[in-house]
């Protein structure tokens, strides 16, 4: 019996080894050749990719460059961008574009406006293009003592806008209200300055308009050091400084021509300033004032028949003008009158002004003569 036993105990160990062998033979002959032919096409997908990805960013859709005006509207999101460039031929894969930018964490960053874009510009270099620089930037320049229509006439030939979306602007009651204007339009806070924007694609009107409003509360800032006072102080400062404005072409001049305004008003004198009679004409005015104007007491903003400041500015004033109105000079003068070369002879009383009128305006000679503002 203990024979039997123990053949009958060893017969299961050969048939493990023989179903060990049959196992190994089976991973050798298919499991391993599987996993190696899967490595390898795992390695030629990855390298596929990689040759993909690496071509995307650093060969552009075209070798020979062509310019392409490109635009990207305020707002609009990154599959709408990329989907945009890739129709235009700036860039070979939308998606890849996406998640270049994604990656970079620039997908937010792209910004509103005209782009100067290549077709043998790479990915990289158009998404750095959208996201850093400004685009095509539009000059617009004001220059000081331009009434609102005349502003809205250079933002029309800008092209940045056109006249009816200017004055719209210029009259809205919400954009007057934001930057606290106790008026019913925008006269005297169109600040003058050379502008360079971007063209705006909605609502140019309020946008150019906003921005020259943006502009006149810095300058405000300056000229009253950080400390704005009151709206309608603030208004009757900008009134004064739009009279100032128009009145002279020479800047030395402004705080004693603010001066004679002050004087006149305090002494409670009318202020006969022609500028005023002019900007109440409004639009239609033809470059003469006639004898009825002067006498029209119908034109609120005639002040040789109303005393006081005009009900508003009739211009847009520089930052010097505004200056001066803030610090008038002290003096005694009560009177000038234009000597024709820009500059202005001041007198303290009205025989020494009559003379003056006499000897520059009646007597003057219209070949040198020359007119401001």
């Amino acid at each position: 019996m203990g024979q039997e036993k123990k053949e009958e105990s060893g017969q299961p160990s050969r048939e493990n080894n023989s179903g060990n062998v049959a196992k190994q033979s089976v991973v050798l002959r298919f499991v391993l050749p599987a996993l190696a032919i899967g490595c390898v096409a795992l390695m030629l997908v990855g390298s596929w990719f990689m040759y993909q990805t690496w071509t995307f960013l650093n060969l552009p859709p075209e070798m020979e460059g062509r310019k392409i005006l490109f635009t990207v509207e305020p707002g609009q999101p990154l599959w709408t961008v990329s989907t945009n460039l890739s129709k235009a031929g700036l860039i070979s894969d939308s998606k890849r574009f996406r998640e270049y930018a994604q990656v970079q964490g620039k997908e937010n960053k792209i910004r509103a406006g005209e782009f100067n874009l290549y077709t043998n510009m790479t990915a990289p270099q158009v998404l750095e293009t959208l996201t850093t620089t400004s685009g095509i930037l539009h000059k617009f320049s004001v220059r000081e003592g331009l009434t609102w229509w005349d502003t809205a006439d250079k933002a029309q030939m800008s092209k940045l806008t056109n006249y009816a979306d200017f004055k719209k602007a210029v009259f809205d009651p919400v954009l007057l209200a934001k930057y606290k204007i106790p008026a019913d339009n925008a006269e005297g806070y169109l600040f003058p300055e050379t502008y360079l924007l971007t063209r705006p694609k909605k609502e140019s009107g309020k946008t150019l308009v906003e921005t020259m409003l943006k502009e006149f509360r810095k300058a405000a800032g300056k000229a009253w050091n950080g400390k704005l006072p009151s709206p309608q102080e603030v208004h009757k400062t900008v009134i004064l400084a739009s009279l100032v404005e128009k009145e002279t072409g020479d800047a030395s001049e402004r705080n004693r021509i603010a001066g004679v305004f002050v004087n006149r008003l305090n002494k409670g004198y009318l202020l006969q300033c022609d500028p005023t009679i002019i900007y109440g004409l409004g639009e239609t005015f033809d470059g003469n004032i006639r004898k009825k104007h002067i006498t029209d007491k119908s034109n609120p903003y005639n002040s040789y028949k109303h005393r006081g400041l005009p009900p508003g500015p009739i211009c847009s004033p520089g930052l010097e003008s505004i200056k001066a109105a803030i610090n008038p000079e002290k003096h005694s003068y009560l009177y000038f009158v234009a000597k024709g070369d820009g500059s202005h002879y001041f007198s303290k009383s009205l025989k020494e002004h009559n003379a003056a009128v006499r000897k520059y305006q009646l007597r003057r000679n219209k070949q040198t003569y020359r007119s401001y503002n």
